[in-house]
């Protein structure tokens, strides 16, 4: 029977760029797997490195730990993602942060208007709100809300 070399924690948090209590935490929220050898110490497979990577690049790109979960969730005996599996799972979050940008875009634009015009005018101001007139539009900031800023882009 073939040894596969495995990696200590810290080992894997080295390498990985990432604190050994985020390796922790990684795994009681089942993004990655680890078992106790004889000594009752954690011990990893070297896929577990890919497994981290991809968590550290999606959560970069704003992609929630719940949906990196649901997304290897997907794979079988959970198994580390293949580039073909990385190409399958990015492009689900592709509409999502096409989304984000445009959202962005459309804050960055209305904000530098406001703001970059220098008359801070109180009657035209998307952060100015005299006598609560916008209460009836709904809970927090309405003016900067993504559907309105969506309905403003089309």
């Amino acid at each position: 029977m073939a040894q596969f070399p495995t990696w200590t924690v810290g080992q894997i948090a080295k390498r990985c760029g990432v604190k050994v209590s985020t390796l922790h935490f990684y795994e009681d929220k089942g993004l990655i797997f680890s078992w106790r050898n004889t000594g009752n110490q954690r011990r990893y497979f070297p896929d577990v490195i890919r497994r981290v990577s991809i968590i550290k690049t999606a959560q970069t790109l704003g992609i929630s730990l719940a949906e990196i979960k649901s997304a290897f969730d997907t794979l079988p005996d959970q198994r580390t993602p293949t580039k073909k599996d990385w190409e399958k799972l990015s492009k689900a979050w592709q509409d999502k942060l096409a989304a984000r940008i445009a959202h962005l875009s459309l804050l960055k634009k209305r904000l530098s208007g406001c703001i970059g015009c220098g008359c801070l005018s109180m009657k035209t101001c998307p952060l100015y709100n005299p006598d609560d007139t916008l209460a009836s539009e709904g809970p927090g900031p309405v003016l900067l809300d993504p559907a309105l800023l969506q309905k403003e882009a089309e």
